[in-house]
């Protein structure tokens, strides 16, 4: 499967269709990121809620990001404590990405151009959101180089010749001399 989604269709045929079903895991690369919610029925939740759940379900969470989120996101983050205290989840920042990418499982992925934001995901009213476009897709060797690449940002490779180092509140790699 290889399909566009532009918009609203994001949010509805990915995010709310796929990402609760994670079993295994879910890794997020995102620019930005804010206190998205999402409608589950039931009135709206905030997406953290999800990955608390998923969390708390065994699923392995992996959130890469640029800048620190806003305060919304931050007070809310603090509500849910499988996200601050399970293993499960990990969370770190690089203010390099630009990156938008969403792996379900090593199964299904999504790219685009859509922040971890109500209004880039299509989550707000036709009227306040923005003018998304991105692929969902299945290619197993597609995902599998996605997924590693996304490892090797979490795991700080690019860490060793950053020419930004000066730039990043959070260093994935300690004590790594800019070589450049």
């Amino acid at each position: 499967m290889h399909k566009l989604l532009l918009n609203r269709k994001i949010y509805d045929d990915f995010v709310v269709e796929y990402i609760p079903r994670a079993t295994r895991y879910l890794w997020i690369v995102t620019a930005d990121i804010k206190d998205m919610h999402m409608d589950v029925g039931r009135g709206f939740e905030s997406a953290l809620k999800l990955l608390s759940e998923l969390v708390q379900r065994g699923v392995a969470v992996r959130l890469i990001h640029a800048k620190e989120p806003g305060p919304r996101f931050r007070d809310n983050f603090d509500r849910y404590p499988p996200l601050r205290d399970s293993e499960l989840f990990e969370r770190i920042l690089c203010p390099r990405v630009h990156t938008k990418a969403i792996v379900i499982d090593g199964v299904l992925a999504f790219v685009g151009s859509p922040n971890l934001t109500g209004a880039g995901m299509g989550a707000k009213n036709a009227d306040r959101r923005n003018f998304e476009a991105g692929f969902m897709f299945d290619d197993p060797k597609d995902i599998a180089e996605l997924t590693d690449w996304i490892d090797t940002l979490y795991l700080g490779e690019h860490c060793k010749s950053c020419q930004r180092r000066e730039f990043c509140p959070d260093p994935i790699i300690d004590g790594i001399a800019n070589t450049g």
